[in-house]
């Protein structure tokens, strides 16, 4: 047997689909660290000011934050080879566009943090897009191998890119000249995730035989989702606190090369690489990490091991020493956002995946992006030293969030549709946008019971609110002590068939207990349409 057929962590590979995503994957990615190695370094030559360094940061990651949810909401609703297309060429372009200004010697700060923004623009559209395509190309057994080995060739392009391009800007006596050729090679890179998409014949897990929802209102179902998933909370709670802290390191590295270590291009590179090194290690030992840790001790332990390096890039301005910690840095990067990954991907259902990832790329990135400006403002009116120092406070302040918002990994839950539900018969003419549509259930109860069966209803409500009721309420019949009916509103008939397709069958195990305490066969389920008058 192969050693990839004995690895878990590389069994992936063994599809020819992943496979080769995967290698475009690292090729574009490579390009991307090239870019933004070249394009802060670019920055610290057209102006001294800590505030615009650090905001490159947030140019890079800002998009994500305002566009991260009509991304994944696109991403549910259109075909995703097509977006992932359009928006690589979208990348493509705007990559040659900055090169083409910084040859030709056009480039300032503020051009450099526009076209920076719309870069990202680009990446923020496409993101949710591209993550939420693995499950398509690999079993859900397999998921957590695909998703560390997408972590592997993203920290392995953040290993070479940053060296590559520090490398590339050291064989050019000009600023202008190197930068500008980083720019074009980051553009050509975009061509090799494009041929791939362009050969895939996507076939979707899931295809709805109801019409496509409008983006508003996919947008709305997104965040309700979230909103009535305690797991999916909890994980963007813990994102959103490390984040913010992480991003100090990324934010001012380049300060610290160029003001304490007295470097230039090429050391910030290896700089960056070193923390790319150190996650490509951290992804070979991730396996045999989550066999021993949990997901919440290896996000306090990476949490530490940041705090500590965010000290010594504040104190101790020794290449060699700043190089060990970054590659122990890169390690809890990668034991951090892996961990975060895996956690979100396995406790989705499937039909509001790149919603809710589009929503987790908003608090990741946010995180950063907001993170990267408080500590560049910091830096700018107290002192680099002083920002490092806070983040390494701030995320040693936020490790008690691991006791209140424990991470689950959705991993033994069934999140595929149960459609065990049959369609209402209908003696009335319904528009489908008609509504809102009053759903209840009745139940009978023994009164001996009706304690425990009050508490496992209530498990229900999250699930209708979750899948699209506006209101949710149980009732017991204050004239006959077992007769109990559960009631909920959803705002449009097209909307309550939608229902039927959200329930997956871990929702169904749950009703199943609810039903267990009703006497006398199926209970009784009724639908009322809101009776308006006609004018």
């Amino acid at each position: 047997m192969s050693n990839i057929a004995r690895s878990s962590t590389w069994l992936p590979l063994r599809r020819s689909l992943f496979r080769d995503r995967w290698i475009a994957l690292i090729i574009s990615s490579v390009g991307t660290w090239m870019q933004d190695t070249a394009g802060t370094w670019l920055m610290t030559s057209l102006t001294t000011s800590p505030l615009l360094i650090a905001l490159m940061q947030t140019a890079a990651t800002s998009p994500v934050l305002l566009l991260g949810l009509p991304a994944g909401a696109t991403a549910d609703i259109f075909d995703r080879r097509k977006l992932l297309i359009f928006w690589q060429g979208w990348m493509l372009v705007t990559a040659l566009i900055l090169s083409g200004l910084t040859l030709n010697g056009l480039m300032s700060p503020w051009l450099l943090l526009s076209l920076t923004f719309c870069l990202s623009l680009g990446a923020a559209m496409n993101n949710p897009a591209w993550q939420a395509i693995v499950p398509e190309l690999v079993p859900r057994s397999e998921l957590p191998a695909a998703i560390a080995l997408n972590s592997v060739g993203f920290n392995l392009a953040r290993a070479l890119g940053p060296a590559l391009g520090g490398l590339v800007l050291a064989g050019f006596s000009q600023v202008n000249q190197g930068v500008g050729f980083v720019f074009a090679i980051n553009a050509l890179s975009f061509i090799a995730v494009i041929y791939v998409l362009y050969q895939w014949h996507r076939q979707p897990i899931f295809i709805s035989a109801l019409p496509t929802e409008r983006l508003l209102s996919s947008i709305r179902t997104g965040l309700r989702y979230v909103n009535y998933t305690p797991t999916i909370k909890a994980i963007f709670i813990r994102s959103l606190a490390q984040m913010s802290c992480f991003s100090a390191m990324w934010a001012l590295l380049a300060v610290v090369a160029r003001q304490y270590l007295k470097q230039g291009a090429m050391s910030y590179g290896i700089l960056n690489g070193c923390i790319g090194l150190g996650a490509i290690l951290g992804a070979v030992l991730l396996p045999k990490l989550r066999q021993r840790l949990s997901a919440d001790a290896l996000l306090v332990i990476s949490a530490l091991i940041c705090s500590a390096t965010l000290l010594i890039m504040a104190y101790v301005h020794n290449l060699p020493i700043l190089m060990s910690f970054l590659v122990i840095a890169g390690i809890a990067w990668i034991s951090t956002t892996s961990t975060l990954n895996i956690a979100v991907q396995l406790s989705v259902a499937p039909w509001v995946q790149a919603r809710t990832l589009g929503v987790y790329q908003m608090v990741f990135q946010g995180g950063l992006a907001l993170g990267s400006l408080v500590w560049g403002l910091v830096a700018e009116e107290y002192g680099t030293t002083i920002a490092l120092v806070c983040a390494a406070v701030g995320l040693i302040a936020g490790l008690p969030l691991a006791w209140r918002y424990r991470l689950t990994t959705g991993g033994k839950s069934d999140l595929t549709p149960s459609l065990h539900w049959t369609e209402p018969q209908v003696m009335i003419e319904l528009n489908p946008e008609q509504g809102p549509v009053l759903v209840t259930v009745e139940y009978r109860i023994n009164p001996n019971d009706a304690e425990e069966f009050t508490k496992a209803i209530h498990q229900l409500r999250l699930i209708r609110l979750r899948d699209g009721a506006i209101r949710w309420g149980v009732f017991q019949d204050i004239t006959d002590a077992s007769r109990f009916v559960e009631t909920f509103v959803v705002e449009s008939w097209l909307e309550h068939l939608r229902q039927h397709e959200r329930f997956t069958k871990s929702d169904r195990l749950i009703q199943q207990q609810v039903r267990a305490f009703h006497q006398g066969g199926i209970p009784l389920t009724s639908h009322m349409i809101y009776a308006k008058p006609s004018n």
